[in-house]
């Protein structure tokens, strides 16, 4: 009897558990008969009501109505801008790709602004310029980012499908979509019009291509999936087709999802979770919607874990954990994905986060599409889908005391009294990343105090085999040992190992991390936060021998100032022996872009704590109070 009881409570805890993804889930749960029986016909996808609907102005709040159209007006009258062909090429013949983007993204955030103006007043005031930005689109040769292209000028004939070529596709689609009646009452010319570029454009060259994208562990993958997948649903009229299409993209978000790691951890950084895991559920969301609800992975255990990654990475304060390719420090502000896909997994911290991320915007009470991913235009209107329930949520900051991401060997840790710490292992073959493996940083009362820089704007240098050349990449400019004066080597060799974690507290052997000249058997460094008391660093070595002084080094925002055993920053200090260490303090704002100046201000400072000790073991011990 107590054997029955026993196996029955084990087969419920079973049951309880949210099953986490098999290998090619989506591609083997929903195959083609599947679909055949589940997905909705071409041209009978109708995700959210269109702009002549009553719905949008009955639901949506009178002063968020009122803020989109005055953001609409702003772009009201002007002159759709031209994108040169002597602009596209500067990225081939100067390495600049700011200039070009900064343009093209204004032009969709001009398209997008006015759509949602539309939509929020329903007169047809703004569909004139609507109709004319349209066709300054499908006059564009090419849809995509100069770096993302072979020539150094865009060609009708390569249709190359890239991140914002899908992107632009999407933007396109739902505006067409959302304007139809208005758009249809001109001319069902436009409309035909824009099937056609989006049939050019993305359909068949996405659907014809084997692009190495359709089996990558990183952001293109879903970030172009999800933005194919809402062109097949809205646009592609052949049935057999779009059943096929659909299955390529079941593929290629399998690729993703079987690549991600089991804790949910983005290592691409929190600023490309927004493209990765939240692409991921943007692609699912409209296969739900596309198949009725059959298609719903919102109890999964590995969706769950990426979602929630993105509190879980938070600091407080606005400030979020900005490990490798992040363009600023700042949380994810896409309340119009956050909340949604808090949504969808029923997850109560992340649906509240995203109202607080609204809230505390600077722009709160105005409209959502000022949320930093505008213009994308549909999770704006499957956002607004759901504003009674949004506006119902109570906010809450998710100020977790303690996470350990066990695959991305992430911890974060705060007490208090606040102070925050994180700190990271993993390896520096990561996607988008700097060689950083055992970098830690701190914040103090929500404000960043030793920190890591995150990157620059991107150049033709980013991404090519020089990318290591640029200081953001380097670990001597991220809290970390300079061993026997070698720096950290990138790629997937290159490691912690042996992670310890304990609450408030992670080891790490980062010795593998460098090269073999560094001469480094073991340097095992462990970060503390001892609650109420600081931060502590202890660093544990074992070299080979001994070449030149190891240097220890922290990076801050803050000018410190120097006593006996003490760097002072601001209210706080870091405590060392001077026995141990000599310390140096190197200005590094001249090294700042404009980007990094925006973020962080115009100073910028190296902390350089250079072991005295010229012996072949040792330990170091430095705290942060």
């Amino acid at each position: 009897m107590n054997v029955g009881r026993q196996l029955c409570a084990l087969i419920f805890c079973i049951l309880a558990i949210p099953p986490s993804f098999a290998k090619n889930y989506l591609s083997s749960t929903y195959p083609h008969d599947v679909l055949e029986k589940c997905l909705v016909m071409p041209g009978e996808f109708r995700p959210v009501p269109t702009a002549a609907s009553s719905f949008w102005r009955d639901s949506i709040p009178e002063t968020i109505r009122k803020s989109y159209i005055a953001y609409g007006e702003t772009y009201l009258g002007k002159d759709w801008p031209a994108l040169p062909a002597t602009m596209f090429s500067e990225f081939k013949t100067q390495g600049n790709r700011v200039r070009y983007e900064g343009v093209c993204f204004e032009k969709r955030r001009h398209l997008a602004a006015l759509v949602m103006a539309e939509v929020a007043e329903g007169r047809g005031r703004f569909t004139n310029d609507i109709i004319d930005g349209l066709w300054s689109f499908f006059e564009e040769t090419w849809w995509g980012l100069p770096a993302h292209y072979g020539h150094p000028v865009p060609l009708p004939e390569d249709q190359n499908v890239d991140l914002f070529n899908a992107e632009t596709a999407s933007l396109v689609a739902w505006s067409v979509y959302v304007m139809s009646e208005q758009l249809d009452a001109r001319s069902p010319l436009i409309r035909k019009r824009a099937a056609q570029e989006i049939d050019r454009r993305i359909l068949k060259p996405a659907f014809n291509g084997k692009y190495w994208w359709k089996t990558a562990g990183m952001n293109w993958n879903p970030w172009i999936s999800s933005n194919w997948l809402a062109c097949v649903l809205l646009y592609e009229q052949d049935r057999t087709r779009q059943l096929q299409a659909v299955e390529q993209i079941l593929g290629c978000l399998d690729a993703f999802m079987d690549a991600y790691p089991e804790d949910g951890g983005c290592d691409e950084g929190p600023g490309y979770w927004d493209r990765a895991a939240a692409s991921l559920f943007e692609g699912l969301n409209l296969l739900r919607i596309a198949t009725g609800g059959r298609i719903d992975l919102s109890g999964n255990a590995k969706l769950q874990a990426m979602g929630s990654y993105i509190y879980k990475t938070y600091i407080g304060n606005g400030y979020c954990t900005n490990f490798a390719d992040a363009h600023d420090n700042k949380a994810v502000q896409q309340v119009n994905i956050v909340y949604p896909f808090g949504l969808y997994l029923n997850d109560a911290k992340m649906r509240g986060f995203g109202k607080y991320l609204w809230q505390g915007d600077d722009h709160a009470g105005e409209a959502y599409s000022l949320s930093g991913n505008f213009p994308t235009l549909g999770r704006e209107l499957l956002f607004l889908k759901d504003i009674n329930a949004f506006e119902q949520e109570q906010a809450r900051e998710p100020l977790l005391t303690e996470v350990w991401m066990p695959n991305l060997q992430i911890m974060t840790t705060r007490d208090e009294k606040g102070l925050f710490l994180a700190m990271k292992g993993g390896h520096n073959g990561e996607s988008h990343n700097h060689n950083d493996v055992g970098s830690f940083i701190v914040y103090a009362d929500g404000q960043p105090l030793l920190i890591d820089v995150g990157v620059g704007e991107y150049t033709s240098k980013t991404f090519s085999n020089d990318r290591y050349g640029i200081w953001t990449m380097q670990s001597g400019y991220h809290n970390l040992p300079q061993i026997n004066g070698f720096d950290q080597k990138d790629g997937s060799d290159y490691r912690a190992e042996g992670a310890v974690y304990r609450k408030g507290s992670l080891t790490l052997d980062i010795a593998h991390a460098y090269p073999k000249e560094a001469g480094v058997a073991q340097w095992k460094r462990t970060a503390r936060l001892i609650r109420g008391k600081g931060v502590e660093i202890t660093e544990d070595y074992v070299l080979n021998a001994y070449h030149s002084p190891s240097r220890l080094m922290l990076i801050t925002p803050i000018q410190p100032e120097q006593a006996f055993g003490k760097i002072i920053l601001g209210k706080h200090r870091i405590d060392y022996s001077p026995n141990d260490l000599r310390v140096e303090v190197e200005p590094i704002s001249g090294l700042l872009d404009p980007l990094l100046k925006k973020i962080w201000g115009d100073e910028m400072y190296r902390i350089v704590m250079t072991v005295t000790s010229q012996t072949t073991k040792g330990r170091v011990t430095y705290r942060i109070r």
